[in-house]
């Protein structure tokens, strides 16, 4: 069964040249119209890689990018003509795996679509974290909400990035201490408090759950 691509791209002919190209490369691939038709389809179906325009009628690639970010780390590359580094930048930092530009070969975007689903199989893609509206890039050392970057000290990346790796599991402050600060902290445990108030005074959300008594943990059923 060959892996699925969705592509959202609202025009016609563009389409039609990617289905083609992707059938006969053994995808099995899936259109939508526009950004609006792209994320009903993304919420119905499950897809390995998504083609994403960005200039598209009632919601923007960047839109839909930030969308598809804020709940899965399935790969998306951006089709555009917008060519400026600005917008590519704009892209990279909703964490987009690639951005390719209008008029583009085919051969091109099938060896592209090939080298970012090898990174996601090898367990690259793994780097970025998502819970919600949080991604965490974990080899870049940067925290993103709802696409906006915000800045965190070293250790408050660490704690949330354990916390993160571990959705679901519930961590003590004895545990935090001996896993981040690697048994080297003599002081207080109470310091654990102070940078989980201040990760989620930064984040703005409402991501790290305390569970009184024990510790604390960032539930993925939430």
């Amino acid at each position: 069964m060959g892996k699925r691509i969705l592509v959202i791209e609202d025009e016609v002919s563009i389409q039609n040249i990617l289905r083609i190209f992707l059938e006969d490369a053994g995808y099995q691939v899936t259109l939508a119209d526009d950004g609006m038709d792209g994320i009903a389809a993304f919420h119905k179906d499950s897809f390995d890689l998504v083609l994403l325009d960005i200039m598209m009628p009632r919601l923007d690639g960047y839109s839909v990018c930030e969308m598809i970010r804020n709940e899965s780390s399935t790969p998306v590359i951006l089709l555009t003509a917008l060519d400026d580094e600005d917008n590519q930048m704009k892209g990279f930092n909703l964490l987009a795996d690639d951005y390719i530009t209008k008029p583009f070969s085919m051969p091109l975007v099938l060896k592209r679509i090939e080298a970012v689903l090898r990174r996601a199989r090898s367990g690259e893609k793994s780097s970025v974290l998502v819970y919600q509206n949080v991604q965490l890039d974990t080899e870049n050392y940067k925290v993103f909400v709802e696409g906006k970057e915000i800045t965190l000290t070293a250790r408050e990346f660490d704690i949330l990035r354990l916390l993160m790796e571990n959705q679901g599991r519930v961590f003590t402050r004895e545990q935090l201490l001996d896993i981040i600060w690697n048994y080297d902290y003599l002081g207080d445990d109470k310091i654990i408090n102070t940078h989980i108030k201040n990760i989620r005074k930064k984040l703005g959300v409402d991501c790290i759950e305390t569970i009184r008594g024990v510790g604390y943990r960032i539930d993925k059923n939430h």
